[in-house]
């Protein structure tokens, strides 16, 4: 194989310093691509396609007349942590979820961060994710975000910024499970080289996790389902592998009913009472009497029932809030608010474009920034300046100047890159990182994640339908 040149003078490059040279974590890595044929690579690279063809790890692609399903290109270069640098990680995501959750609990109950002037009402009141009906209304445990999913970007030796919090229904956990899988079958002696931390027990801990937060009602082993919206969800291969994993019934919101004020799922042996519901459809879908009318994916009469202490919801409804854009842009107040210390992980500047000050100085340097719609929804999504053509920042501009208050904006970070085997050979790619964090009885986070890699020279896009790709994550244990 050729010798692998990072671009070191734009940005922090993983696997080797300003030097040349390998870094610690990757000195065995380093040798072994440098020793490795690039036909050899090649292949393993295309036994790598077929295996996540055949598993169904694939995404819709757009094409100009129909949509396809293809592979998630999997990068056959693990990205590695160092133990010293996870646990700098770990340590900042446990503190974010903590703090997170402690802001769920105040912001449905007293409100203390309110009435202490740290964050505006508005601000709460304006989220479409805020749900007055779960005001007052403690969950099993008083956890909220049960399974959360936070997107980091590294920008230099112990610089990691989160870039957004997902507390929702975060996916892509089956990719990294089976991104481990592949690297076991096709680099077996490599793997047993490292000492790299286990991911592959999550859905067992997933499983206790679900179990540790079943209502107060629950009487002897509960009994758990994963809720999904079906077949036509992008995510559906994740929802059918984690229930498969767990040995749990993997139902629609038709396979639920309420009666009598408990939940209880058809089976072919008769009907059966339901303690905790996975939930991977989001809060206006869940039951249509009190949320949107015309949901046909959730269960009429399950919040009342969750109000009531006879099923537990994971995530909670409403948890969603701790993942507002706006609500970012206060997260350092917000965690020192709860903690008492500043956040352990970085905080990406963040500008409110419905203040005048912050407008202006957006405005000015729109080429520089990412502007970020606060409704999710929104159809154009999130826009790069710095990739936009003068015709796009001009529509961009004036967009902005009609709607300030529906947008923050924050700068373009140069993102750490990581080797990946493309068609030339070795080359730097551009990386993200998403842990997953559990939250039950106690806190644990994966150890890794899912690295999403741009496959594309000089791209900043990891997402797989603008040509990303995903990688291994090694966490080493010493």
């Amino acid at each position: 194989m050729d010798a692998y040149t990072a671009e070191v003078q734009d940005f922090f490059d993983e696997m080797v310093d300003a030097a040349g040279q390998p870094r610690p974590p990757y000195a065995r890595l380093h040798a072994w691509l440098l020793a490795q044929p690039r036909p050899a690579l090649r292949r393993k690279r295309e036994a790598a396609d077929t295996v996540f063809r055949n598993l169904g790890v694939t995404f819709a692609a757009h094409g100009d007349r129909e949509e396809r399903e293809l592979p998630v290109p999997f990068d056959l270069v693990p990205r590695i942590l160092a133990a010293a640098e996870w646990r700098l990680v770990e340590r900042g995501i446990e503190q974010r979820v903590r703090a997170l959750n402690a802001f769920l609990a105040d912001v449905y109950h007293d409100q203390r961060i309110v009435r202490a002037g740290r964050l505006p009402a508005a601000v709460i009141e304006r989220s479409p994710a805020y749900l007055p009906a779960m005001a007052g209304f403690t969950p099993p445990g008083g956890v909220y975000a049960h399974v959360s999913g936070l997107d980091l970007v590294r920008t230099g030796v112990a610089q990691f910024h989160v870039l957004e919090d997902d507390l929702g229904s975060p996916s892509g956990v089956s990719t990294m499970l089976e991104n481990r899988e592949a690297t076991l079958r096709l680099f077996p002696e490599l793997f047993a080289a490292h000492r790299v931390a286990p991911v592959e027990r999550y859905p067992e801990q997933l499983r206790a996790m679900l179990a540790s937060v079943a209502p107060p009602a629950c009487a002897g082993e509960p009994t758990l389902v994963l809720l999904s919206s079906g077949s036509a969800s992008a995510a559906f291969f994740e929802h059918a592998f984690l229930a498969d994993q767990m040995g749990i019934e993997l139902v629609l919101g038709s396979d639920l009913f309420v009666d009598d004020g408990w939940l209880y799922m058809r089976t072919t042996q008769g009907r059966a009472r339901v303690d905790v519901v996975y939930r991977r459809i989001g809060d206006a879908w869940l039951d249509p009497r009190a949320f949107r009318a015309d949901s046909l994916l959730g269960v009429p009469g399950l919040f009342e029932a969750y109000r009531a202490g006879r099923v537990t919801l994971v995530n909670a409804p409403g948890a969603g809030l701790a993942a507002d854009r706006l609500v970012y842009s206060y997260l350092p107040q917000i965690i020192e608010f709860y903690t008492g210390e500043p956040p352990l992980l970085g905080h990406v500047p963040t500008w409110r474009c419905g203040e005048p000050e912050a407008l202006a100085h957006v405005l000015e340097h729109l080429p520089e920034m990412v502007l970020k719609p606060l409704d999710p929804g929104d159809p154009e999504g999130t826009l790069i300046g710095p990739a936009a053509s003068h015709k796009q920042l001009a529509a961009l501009r004036a967009r902005l100047q009609a709607q300030p208050a529906e947008f923050v904006a924050q700068p373009l970070l140069a993102l750490s890159t990581c080797p990946a085997f493309t068609a030339s050979g070795l080359a730097p790619r551009h990386v993200d990182l998403r842990p997953f964090v559990l939250f039950g009885e106690r806190l644990r986070v994966t150890p890794g994640g899912l690295t999403r890699v741009a496959l594309k020279r000089g791209s900043l896009l990891v997402h797989a339908e603008h040509g990303g790709g995903t990688k291994d994550t090694w966490v080493l244990e010493q």
